[in-house]
């Protein structure tokens, strides 16, 4: 289980409009299954179908998070024309198999939506999202 607050959960739909027609990409930390922390990354790939978080700013949210205490919870991007569910790209990447990969899709910009999955070997496992 992933569990967002109310503002998080809009730091991470606002991050995805901010950066439309392109993906947006950041990290979550936290402790328990809840998040604490949003590192907002920029996609070094400027593209709307792939995304690469830029390396130094990925290094410093990984030693904030160590000093802080934190464990990376989630690696997000968005989705700004496709439903949230993970690419064969998407599936292709997932190097961290320990995070979930949440996908903010904004192809219903009217209700944009969260989810999380567990992406490990090709296989592909939702994990449920809880927004307080």
């Amino acid at each position: 289980m992933l569990e967002l607050r109310q503002d998080q959960a809009a730091t991470l739909i606002a991050h995805a409009v901010e950066e439309a027609p392109n993906e947006c990409c950041g990290l979550l930390a936290g402790r328990h299954g809840r998040v604490e922390r949003i590192y907002r990354g920029t996609n070094v790939d400027h593209s709307p179908y792939t995304y690469v978080m830029d390396p130094h700013e990925q290094l410093v949210a990984f030693k904030d998070m160590e000093a802080a205490g934190l464990d990376l919870m989630a690696i997000y991007h968005s989705h700004t024309h496709t439903p949230a569910y993970p690419s064969k790209t998407d599936v292709s990447r997932a190097y961290y198999p320990e995070a979930l990969y949440v996908i903010v899709s904004l192809a219903s910009p009217e209700a944009p939506a969260i989810r999380a999955y567990h992406l490990t070997d090709g296989s592909i496992a939702e994990e449920r999202v809880i927004v307080r």
